[in-house]
């Protein structure tokens, strides 16, 4: 037992398991866009996380990526769900863990990317840990301070508006809808239900129909709103007691900075790639480096690592940990 922090100390560079990459974030802090770049630039595809995404129908509303958006990287779990049919936590644990092991068997990297952390959760720890057990998995977290988070996110809702959030949601729209039912779950729909109940039925009775009924969506508009922000804010907190949980490598990536150039109207792409991309990159390609020439053998409680090797690809300080540790 006394190799064991040794062990420890090292196994990030020893392990042999396959790679996972995960990333998490709130409503609106761009885990798509970092999720497409990584698996383009590691040759990887993109596992959907989204439970609402998951879902057939409602693109606008629900901000699926475009196929423009997506540059040729493939997805998975994005979309093929039923409409109207209940997507569970164990459900996506069982696709998004088979969508997984085609990806790897495929010889590409899988990226799971989305926003909804108990279903991401019920992956990684549910089956009784099989998942961290198969795996070694990085998890990158994009943040956003709550202040810029608020104005991004409706500034977002209007940008929605302006692609076609009304019109989509008026087609699709279903005055005895279940909303506590598959994609109709989405911010968006439940909170346009009584403009578009008063519209269909000839407005709201009065006699400037048309004043109210302007009145009505912008209401509608403004819930929408404070529901999305109301949802970053549940996300932060379950991406922060997932951080504390055993196995959990979390590496929280201030995006801050961009979300603040956006807001002043100012060009934001090369601040993107400061404090967002270079970093995620530089971490994932640490994460999948293989020593070339470090050999690890375990074998009756010992781990055998040629220091002299570091060089050669197994970084100083996880050398330096294993010889303190005494396993060396």
């Amino acid at each position: 037992m006394e190799h064991c922090n040794g062990i420890a100390a090292v196994g990030r560079w020893l392990s042999t398991k396959p790679k996972v990459i995960f990333v998490l974030g709130a409503t609106a802090t761009g885990k798509s866009k970092l999720a497409i770049r990584l698996a383009a630039r590691f040759d990887g595809e993109v596992i959907n996380s989204d439970k609402i995404q998951a879902h057939d129908g409602f693109p606008v509303i629900t901000n699926k990526v475009t196929d423009e958006e997506r540059a040729g990287v493939a997805h998975h779990l994005l979309g093929g769900v039923s409409p109207d049919a209940d997507f569970t936590a164990e459900d996506f644990r069982r696709e998004a863990a088979a969508a997984v092991a085609r990806v790897h068997a495929a010889g590409r990297l899988p990226v799971v990317a989305g926003g909804s952390n108990t279903y991401v959760e019920a992956l990684v720890a549910g089956g009784g840990g099989a998942f961290l057990a198969a795996y070694d998995c990085l998890f990158l977290w994009t943040d956003v301070a709550p202040d810029l988070l608020r104005w991004y996110t409706a500034a977002r809702v209007d940008d929605m508006v302006r692609r076609g959030l009304v019109g989509e949601a008026r087609a699709g729209f279903d005055a005895g809808a279940d909303y506590t039912r598959g994609v109709r779950r989405a911010i968006g729909l439940p909170e346009m239900h009584g403009y578009l109940l008063a519209e269909r039925e000839g407005g709201a009775g009065a006699e400037d129909d048309d004043d109210l009924l302007a009145g009505m969506l912008e209401a509608a508009v403004r819930e929408i709103k404070d529901n999305t922000f109301r949802l970053t804010v549940s996300q932060v907190a379950k991406i922060r007691r997932l951080s504390a949980l055993p196995g959990w490598d979390v590496r929280r990536v201030d995006a801050t900075a961009v979300v603040a150039r956006m807001a002043e109207g100012a060009p934001h792409g090369e601040t993107w790639r400061e404090v967002v991309w270079e970093p995620c990159e530089e971490m994932v390609s640490r994460f999948l480096e293989t020593p070339a020439a470090a050999a690890a053998v375990v074998a009756n409680g010992k781990v055998d690592v040629n220091v002299g090797d570091a060089a050669a690809g197994v970084p100083q300080a996880a050398a330096a940990a294993a010889v303190a540790a005494g396993v060396v």
